[in-house]
């Protein structure tokens, strides 16, 4: 069932909402940025998003196919959230840092389902062999 959880980055020059099903689970991947910043995500669609800041505070980072924005804080440097368009995940999408939402409990958390994907081998449906570490 969807919630609408509230999120924001360290400092809090980045705030946003979300409309997201925890319990529809989460991910977590081992490709060279989720695994170096332990990035626990949740996609959801544009329409289930909205920046409650301005965009003048965040700061985007790209790398390999170029099709994820990996934005960040311009002050503090947190990555609460990503945007992109991958057409194998349905298309447009936003990725929400789970670590940055601001109204969620442990007990929550704690219940939230979690698959792991094998980003650095580029096989996404897959969990890696290892996942303790994620």
């Amino acid at each position: 069932m969807n919630k609408t959880y509230k999120g924001s980055c360290h400092c809090g020059k980045v705030s946003f909402e979300a409309d997201l099903d925890l319990s529809a689970g989460t991910s977590k991947c081992n490709c060279s940025i989720c695994a170096k910043t332990r990035l626990w995500g949740v996609i959801v669609k544009p329409e289930a998003f909205r920046l409650l800041t301005s965009e003048a505070d965040l700061s985007d980072y790209q790398f390999g196919t170029r099709s994820v924005h990996h934005l960040f804080c311009k002050h503090c440097g947190v990555r609460s959230f990503g945007q992109g368009y991958v057409e194998e995940i349905g298309g447009a999408f936003y990725s929400v840092n789970i670590a940055c939402l601001d109204n969620v409990d442990d007990e929550e958390l704690a219940n939230t389902p979690v698959h792991y994907q094998d980003g650095r081998n580029d096989n996404w449906q897959s969990s890696p062999i290892e996942t303790r570490h994620l």
